[in-house]
């Protein structure tokens, strides 16, 4: 096959591609984008995975040309700077180095027209360094300072420095190059950012989707339209030059003042403290809303306003953030409680953050619990008090008392963290595993920061399938079906079944993707392979078997064979284009001659096409010359010396010689005889042709992995295919049906009842026993030991996995006050457990987007306040009780609570005086202190 020119054999390929695979992503490499269905589709045709073995070299499994139209934003046009969004790796698109797709690109071709989705390698983070393929790249908006309001949007990549961009500027706006320019950062109507290090890269000036920039020309006399930058209120940590005041039109002299008018912009002087928005970067509102609700827990804001970080620094820490993230959160409180302005820009956090967790780097959505979880953990070991831990053997029960083993595990704890995270936010857990096996029992104490809870309510999902019947006459009938979240295809069929009363067994389900069939799937398997996005066709069927003895169903595609003239070397090329939705034909397994197929498909075909009259000729001349000079080759296929797989079924053992291709096309095939679509077998995913079937008369055997191409002629689907017939279907009643649900009461002791009951390990989360010495299905029990200060309460909303994501926005009812804990707790000495609510991280919408926001109770006035972004407004108890609550916040009332805090300040006393910060507290905005006092004490 490689002597042709064709692939080298399956094994080769998958050879030379796995080790092309193995390369690690470096910085500055390229890196390429196939669309995961196809890349799937040639790993079944190399036989790449040990267990997949069974169609290795099987051309009904040859995966044709890399068609990558799945990623494109517009399929029609298809855009490598453009692709869809929220595509996720590995399950829309694999990844591969530039070695690879060379490769797989010289031996398949591409689809027409399409071009290589190449992305670069780029590095994120400054002290923890982590390289990813930039997938999505940047969308910046450009404009030239004297005419503000024409923005043009190009893409950037992350790496892209400042300088390439000014260049790229210069070039839209065609500014000559004996011209001065300078580039600025635009925020709002009147803040402006100097960008004046060149060779800054866009992530570095922390440049952000949608961002507007500003180009900006010399005047002839060397001033500048927008004055001389002054170094008087640039920002202490970036080196960058922020301006804020009143501007108007640029003129020949500037009318643009480089000072900051705070009055306007920060309402300062006016604002309790606390109440201080946080202005969204570019999808950071999960960010602003995490930071709102740990700006409002007071022992730990009191902390950093009086400075006691300063002397629990721990920037020697391996495990820690060299205490920046101590250092730019303090920063931020500050700006908070500071009561200078009603809102403050996050930059210098943001930043921070990104250099130690790469995955908050960007400006995509991200989780609010995860940056929370991150946070406190940085925190924690950036303050640790702790400077070298010492080694701690962790000891299982054995059978001695649970206070014995608690108060040890907690010793343990501490000897290697002490912090003020771990004096607020730490707890421990009781955990009980027993071996299925052998009944060992295993009981260990560990910390924890938060408390994950499930939701529990009935776990049900809608997919939304397409029937197709068995009845020609029958439209395809559009189906919402309720079908357990976790079930399997079965559940589906029998969902359906209630609907149509076809029977379950008389049921195949599919995957259609492109005009093919990407995937047949088996009762057995589980819907969470079905995304929401996956087109799913049913179709019925008369037999319950593949195996069926007289009957063979079909997989058919519809094909448009186009002829492209070549006269430049008097021959014509010939391609073919899917369309329509594909069919599976049930043919009787014997006896079938070419007539027989055709006259089947023509009456499946019956509601959606029209048989041409007898005398009805409306194949064109051209076509005949062509046959009759026999120029009409297919360069496309390459597949000329490949046995087909289906044969007449007299003499079939003297081979396929009659039906091989022979590079041109017989009478049949050209539709001379009135024919309005030939037949051809081809691979599963109709992209590459197996044989041609010849008109003999002859019956054709088929076996069970043949797939069937109609190869239309263009003139006769013009005239006798009505595309709107066929694409028509009816929609059932489910579709738009609001479903009908009980309101569930859940109530959040509920979940923490769930979350306490024993459950059985996974599969792939087994757990070693000791006594067994393997790997075991254990069982596992939580129980409460104590309990911290703050306690953290993650409600466990989002469930994914690789093939589909949900969002559960189920009503939970809270306590906002008196929340008590006590029965849940098994430590008999624990003493008083009763919360009051004092914050609420919010998530509205579904996944993958969606906005965050934040409910706050103030410690100045007792009172709760909504926080969207940079937005603040007064709030009742009652509003923070809703199904967006996704993060609960709650505070220890009571006696111990307050002598734990009164302790803690009478150490903090003796320890030093706090320096009141009245300086220069600047954050990213390059907000300027007036000489005021910015510490303040929360009661």
């Amino acid at each position: 096959m490689a002597e042709g020119g064709g692939p080298p054999e399956p094994k080769v390929q998958k050879s030379q591609v796995s080790s092309d695979l193995k390369k690690e992503l470096k910085k500055g490499d390229t890196w390429y984008l196939v669309d995961a269905k196809w890349f799937k589709q040639w790993k079944k045709y190399v036989g790449y995975d040990s267990w997949d073995m069974y169609g290795m070299g099987d051309q009904a499994t040859f995966p044709g040309p890399i068609d990558n139209a799945a990623l494109y934003k517009d399929p029609q046009t298809p855009d490598s700077l453009h692709l869809k969004e929220h595509l996720i790796d590995e399950l829309d698109y694999m990844l591969l180095p530039t070695e690879a797709w060379d490769k797989l690109v010289s031996w398949y071709g591409m689809v027409n027209g399409q071009q290589p989705i190449a992305r670069k390698v780029v590095e994120h983070g400054m002290f923890v360094k982590h390289c990813k393929v930039e997938v999505y790249l940047m969308e910046l908006k450009l404009c030239q300072n004297d005419n503000l309001e024409n923005c043009v949007s190009q893409q950037f990549s992350k790496a892209d420095t400042i300088d390439y961009i000014e260049k790229e500027m210069r070039k839209l706006f065609a500014i000559g190059e004996d011209k001065e320019t300078r580039v600025w950062n635009k925020y709002m109507s009147n803040t402006y950012e100097h960008l004046n290090k060149p060779e800054n890269t866009v992530q570095d000036a922390g440049l952000y989707q949608g961002q507007i920039l500003v180009i900006e020309q010399q005047n002839e006399d060397g001033t500048w339209p927008r004055g001389n930058v002054t170094n008087k209120s640039s920002s202490s940590s970036s080196g960058r030059n922020m301006e804020m005041g009143t501007y108007s039109a640029p003129a020949t002299r500037s009318s643009y003042s480089s000072t900051y008018d705070y009055s306007s912009e920060r309402g300062r002087g006016q604002v309790q403290p606390g109440l201080c928005g946080l202005s969204n970067l570019g999808n950071t509102c999960f960010m602003n809303s995490a930071l709102q609700c740990l700006s409002n827990v007071p022992v730990l804001t009191r902390y950093f306003l009086e400075n006691h970080y300063q002397e629990e620094l721990n920037s020697d820490n391996p495990l820690g953030m060299k205490g920046e993230i101590a250092k730019t959160y303090a920063e931020l409180i500050k700006q908070i409680w500071s009561g200078k302005y009603s809102y403050t820009i996050p930059r210098n956090f943001k930043t921070a953050v990104g250099r130690f967790a790469p995955q908050f780097s960007g400006y995509q959505q991200q989780d609010s619990h995860e940056l929370l979880a991150f946070l406190l953990d940085g925190l924690h070991e950036d303050l640790n008090r702790i400077r070298k831990k010492p080694y701690v053997e962790l000891r299982d029960a054995d059978g001695r008392p649970d206070d014995e083993v608690a108060d040890e595990a907690w010793k343990s704890h501490r000897l290697r963290n002490d912090s003020i995270i771990v004096d607020t936010f730490h707890g421990l857990f009781k955990s009980t595993l027993v071996c299925p096996e052998c009944s060992k029992i295993s009981i260990t104490f560990d910390p924890f920061c938060y408390l994950s809870l499930p939701l529990p309510i009935k776990k049900e999902r809608f997919i939304e399938v397409v029937l197709i019947r068995m009845d020609p006459a029958a439209k395809p009938m559009q189906y919402k079906l309720s079908v357990p979240k976790m079930g399997t295809v079965q559940d589906l069929c029998e969902a359906l079944s209630r609907l149509t009363k076809i029977s379950p067994d008389k049921m195949v389900v599919t995957d259609v993707y492109n005009h093919r069939f990407h995937k047949v799937f088996a009762p057995d398997e589980g819907l969470s392979h079905i995304l929401d996005r996956d087109d799913i066709y049913v179709y019925e069927v008369p037999v319950n078997t593949c195996d069926d003895p007289d009957t063979l169903i079909l997989p058919v595609y519809m094909r448009e064979r186009k002829v492209r003239q070549n006269p430049s070397y008097n021959y014509n090329n010939v391609s073919t284009v899917l369309f329509g939705t594909p069919l599976l034909v049930p043919i009787p397994r014997k006896n079938t001659t070419y007539e027989d197929l055709y006259r089947i498909m023509l009456q499946k075909m019956s509601r959606y096409i029209q048989e041409p009259d007898s005398g009805d000729e409306w194949y064109g001349e051209e076509i005949k010359n062509c046959v009759k000079d026999g120029v009409i080759g297919d360069d496309d296929m390459k597949n000329d010396n490949i046995d087909g797989e289906a044969e007449s079924e007299e003499d079939s053992s003297q081979g396929n010689d009659s039906h091989m291709n022979d590079n041109s096309m017989s009478d049949d095939e050209v539709n001379c005889d009135n024919r309005m679509f030939s037949f051809h077998l081809v691979n599963s995913y109709g992209s590459a042709e197996i044989e041609h079937i010849r008109d003999d008369d002859r019956p054709i055997k088929f076996t069970n992995r043949s797939y069937l191409a109609l190869d239309w002629d263009p003139k006769a689907k013009e005239k006798y295919y009505d595309e709107k017939q066929a694409e028509e279907l009816d929609v059932d009643e489910t579709v738009n049906a609001t479903p009908m649900r009980k309101r569930q009461v859940i109530s959040l002791k509920d979940c923490i009842q769930l979350f306490l009951v024993k459950e059985k390990l996974g599969a792939d989360d087994p757990w070693y026993c000791p006594s067994c010495k393997k790997h075991q299905q254990a069982t596992k029990k939580f129980d409460l030991w104590s309990l911290p200060k703050i306690l953290v309460i993650h409600l466990k909303r989002f469930s994914y996995n690789r093939y589909w994501r949900d969002k559960l926005d189920t009503m939970v009812e809270f306590p906002t006050r008196d929340l008590d804990m006590s029965e849940f707790i098994i430590n008999d000495g624990h003493g008083y457990a009763t919360y009051d609510l004092i914050g609420v991280s919010n998530h509205y919408g579904g996944m993958g987007g969606g906005h965050y926001t934040a409910y706050g109770k103030s410690r100045e006035d007792t009172q709760w306040y909504y926080f969207d972004d940079s937005s603040v407004s007064p709030a009742s108890e009652d509003q923070c009780v809703s199904k967006a609550a996704y993060v609960l916040f709650y505070e220890l009332k009571g006696s111990r609570c307050e002598r734990s805090e009164k302790q803690t300040a009478q150490a903090n006393r003796k320890s030093a005086a706090a320096t009141q910060s009245s300086a220069n507290c600047t954050e990213d905005n390059g907000t300027a202190s007036s000489g005021e006092d910015d510490s303040m004490e929360i009661n």
